[in-house]
C-alpha cells in the first residue's frame, strides 16, 4: 500500500469519524449528557488535528491523533460497559455521565422507534419538582443498545485508522531519512 492510497483512505475514514460523532453529539447534548459532549468535542478537534496533518504533512499531528485514538477506543469501551451495566457501573447513575448536574439520560431513552412514554403521577418524593417522572415501553430497541452501537461504531472507525496512520508515519519516517541522506525525498 502506497503513501498516496493509504493517505486517501485515512482521510476517508477520518470523514466518517466526523460524521459519525457530529451525529452522536448531537443526540448527546439532546439528552444533556455532558461527558460524552465534552468527550465528543475533544474528538472532533483531535480528528479535524489529524486530518490537518495528514493533508498538510505534519507527522506531530498524525501521532498525536494516534495516541487519542486509544484514549478514544477506552472510552468507547467504558460507555458500553456502563450501558451494559457491566461490574459496579449502573445507567441509572447520574454522576458518571451528566456530573450530577442533571437527571436526563440517553435522548434514545424516550424518543427510540416505537417508545411509549407515560408520566406517572403522583411523582415520588425524591423526585425533583422540575423532572416529571415517566415509564418508557413498547420499544423496538433499548436506548442501552442504541448507545452500545454507537460506542462500537466509533471504536469500529478508530481501529480502522490506525493501520494508515502507521504506514503514513512510516512514510514520513522513510522520507525524512532519505531527505536527510540525499537531499531528495524516497531516493
Amino acid at each position: 500500500m502506497g503513501y498516496c492510497s493509504g493517505r486517501c483512505t485515512l482521510i476517508f475514514i477520518c470523514g466518517m469519524q466526523l460524521v459519525c460523532v457530529l451525529e452522536r453529539q448531537i443526540f448527546d447534548f439532546l439528552g444533556y449528557q455532558w461527558a460524552p459532549i465534552l468527550a465528543n468535542f475533544v474528538h472532533i478537534i483531535i480528528v479535524i488535528l489529524g486530518l490537518f496533518g495528514t493533508i498538510q504533512y505534519r507527522p506531530r499531528y498524525i501521532t498525536g491523533y494516534a495516541v487519542w485514538l486509544v484514549l478514544w477506543v477506552t472510552w468507547n469501551v467504558f460507555v458500553i460497559c456502563f450501558y451494559l451495566e457491566a461490574g459496579d457501573l449502573s445507567k441509572e447513575t447520574d454522576l458518571i455521565l451528566t456530573f450530577n448536574i442533571s437527571m436526563h439520560r440517553s435522548w434514545w431513552m424516550e424518543n427510540g422507534l416505537g417508545c411509549k412514554v407515560t408520566s406517572v403521577t403522583p411523582a415520588p418524593d425524591w423526585a425533583p419538582e422540575d423532572h416529571r417522572y415517566i415509564t418508557v415501553s413498547g420499544c423496538f430497541l433499548e436506548y442501552q443498545y442504541i448507545e452500545v452501537a454507537h460506542s462500537s461504531l466509533q471504536i469500529v472507525l478508530a481501529v480502522s485508522v490506525q493501520p494508515f496512520l502507521l504506514v503514513l508515519l512510516e512514510w514520513f519516517y522513510f522520507c525524512a531519512t532519505s531527505v536527510h541522506t540525499n537531499g531528495i525525498c524516497g531516493q
